[in-house]
C-alpha cells in the first residue's frame, strides 16, 4: 500500500491556496525548485496530473480537485492527532552522567546539546567524581551513564577503546636522577596518577605529589609552569595544549581504557542513545595514533522517551 508524506499534501494545499509556487515555498521555507519537486513526487504517488497545463496559471484537474479535498480534511485529522499530544505532553526524562573532569571541557556538553536538539524533554544532571566512585554510582542507580577512564577493559560497557597515555611537561621543567619525580596530579584516586606510580614503582623511582589540582586547567597551569610532570591521555593532552614529552627519561606509562557504561533499569534506551551521541563526540576528536572505537552496542534511533 503506498502511503501518502502529509508534507507533499500541505505543500499542495499551500500551492493552491495561495495560486503561486514560490509563495507556497516561501511560506513553508521551502525554494520554487523544491516545491515542484515535492509536487513531482505526489502526482508520481498518485498516478496522475493534478494541476491543468492547458489552462494558465494554477487550476486544477478534475483529479487534482478530489485530491485536494481528501487531503485538506487528511490534515485537518493529522493536526487534532498532533494537537492531542500538546494536551498531554511527554514527561520529561532527566538522565544523570557521571565523567571525569577531562570531558567537561567542550567535548561532552557539546554532545549532550547535541542530544537535546532532538529530544528537548530529557534534561541532564553531570557531576564529576573519580572513576571508582562513578562506578560504585552506576552499580547503585545514582548514575544513569558514566564515562571516564581505567586501567582494564570493562566488561559489560557500552562502548570501550584503548588511550595512550603520556607524559606532560613545561619547556622549562629539568629532572634531576637523584631527586623524586615531581608528579602534577589529580590525587590519588585518579586513575592517571596510579597509572604514573605504578609505572615509576616498577622502574624503581621515587615520586612525590608536588602540586594536586581539580581541574584539568589548574593541571594544565601547573604543568605549563615548569612545576613537575603529569601522566596524562595522549588525546586529552592534545586538546588542551599540554606539551607532550614524546622522549621522556621516564618509564612509559600503560594504556589505559576509556569506557562509556550505563545502568540497568530506568529509561534505558535512552541512555543507550545518550552513550552513542558522547561515543561520536569522542571518536571525532580522537587523534590518529588511537585505535579505532569499538562499540558494544548498537546505535538505536527511537524517541528517548518512549
Amino acid at each position: 500500500m503506498t502511503n501518502i508524506p502529509t508534507e507533499l499534501l500541505r505543500t499542495f494545499i499551500a500551492v493552491i491556496d495561495l495560486r503561486s509556487f514560490t509563495k507556497a515555498g516561501a511560506s513553508l521555507g521551502l525554494t520554487q525548485p523544491a516545491v515542484s519537486a515535492q509536487i513531482k513526487r505526489l502526482q508520481f504517488l498518485l498516478g496522475g496530473e493534478l494541476f491543468d497545463r492547458n489552462v494558465q496559471g494554477i487550476s486544477l484537474t478534475p483529479h487534482g480537485e478530489l485530491v485536494l479535498s481528501h487531503a485538506r480534511r487528511l490534515l485537518s485529522i493529522n493536526d487534532q492527532i498532533v494537537r492531542l499530544g500538546a494536551i498531554a505532553p511527554r514527561p520529561e526524562v532527566v538522565i544523570r552522567v557521571g565523567t571525569s573532569s577531562d570531558y567537561i571541557g567542550s567535548l561532552l556538553p557539546r554532545a549532550l546539546a547535541h542530544f537535546r536538539q532532538r529530544w528537548p524533554e530529557v534534561r541532564f544532571i553531570v557531576r564529576t567524581n573519580y572513576y571508582d566512585a562513578l562506578v560504585r554510582e552506576l552499580r547503585s542507580s545514582e548514575l544513569d551513564v558514566l564515562v571516564g577512564f581505567s586501567p582494564a577493559k570493562e566488561a559489560g560497557a557500552q562502548y570501550s577503546w584503548k588511550e595512550e597515555l603520556v607524559w606532560a611537561r613545561g619547556a622549562s621543567l629539568r629532572l634531576e636522577a637523584e631527586r623524586p619525580v615531581p608528579l602534577v596530579t589529580y590525587g590519588e584516586p585518579c586513575t592517571y596518577h596510579r597509572a604514573a606510580t605504578a609505572a615509576l614503582k616498577s622502574a624503581g623511582r621515587d615520586w612525590e605529589n608536588v602540586f594536586t589540582g581539580p581541574s584539568l586547567a589548574s593541571l594544565k597551569g601547573a604543568v605549563g609552569l615548569g612545576l613537575g610532570v603529569m601522566a596524562i591521555a595522549r588525546r586529552v593532552a592534545s586538546q588542551a595544549g599540554m606539551s607532550i614529552w614524546e622522549d621522556a627519561p621516564l618509564p612509559k606509562l600503560a594504556d589505559l581504557y576509556c569506557s562509556i557504561l550505563v545502568r540497568e533499569g530506568g529509561a534505558r534506551a535512552a541512555y543507550e542513545q545518550v552513550a552513542d551521541e558522547i561515543a561520536a563526540a569522542l571518536r571525532g576528536s580522537r587523534a590518529r595514533r588511537v585505535p579505532r572505537l569499538v562499540a558494544g552496542g548498537t546505535v538505536r534511533k527511537a524517541n528517548p522517551a518512549a
